[in-house]
């Protein structure tokens, strides 16, 4: 029979494994990476400007967190995250066509195709509208390469 002692132990066992889970739980999200600085992916398509994102309606999506204005947008992006999502996962689509990768200013943006790219300035805005077939192949190509790079 198992004695008092050894159940205690077992008990102060399960607790301290069951806090670590927790923990490492209410961290994660936080570390995940905000994209777009909080603002919100679907409002581009439907408001057709940017709209700030509330934190009590956020997804993450491939290892990136989104926020929303809306229970109605989340649920719109959490049905078909690929549409709504921002191209090189919100990095200045300029910058990744020059090579480099750089956070984007969600107020500088361009749906082209049914896709949605963010820029660093009104210039990225510009150089997309002057040639967006040179620049979405250019921005593919260097995506593969920068998309796990760190941003600078």
């Amino acid at each position: 029979m198992i004695g008092r002692r050894a159940c205690f132990a077992l008990f102060l066992v399960g607790l301290l494994i069951a806090a670590s889970i927790a923990r490492a739980q209410s961290v994660q999200p936080a570390s995940v990476r905000l994209v777009l600085k909080g603002y919100d992916p679907v409002a581009y398509f439907t408001d057709g400007e940017p709209t700030p994102g509330k934190p009590e309606y956020e997804a993450v999506y491939d290892d990136a967190r989104y926020r929303f204005a809306s229970a109605q947008h989340l649920e719109l992006f959490k049905a078909d995250p690929d549409r709504y999502a921002p191209q090189y996962a919100g990095s200045c689509a300029a910058a990744i066509t020059a090579g480099v990768k750089i956070e984007a200013k969600p107020e500088h943006w361009l749906i082209v195709d049914g896709k949605l790219f963010v820029f660093a300035g009104a210039a990225g805005v510009d150089k997309m509208r002057a040639d967006p077939v040179a620049m979405i192949a250019k921005g593919r190509e260097n995506w593969k390469a920068l998309a796990d790079a760190p941003y600078r």
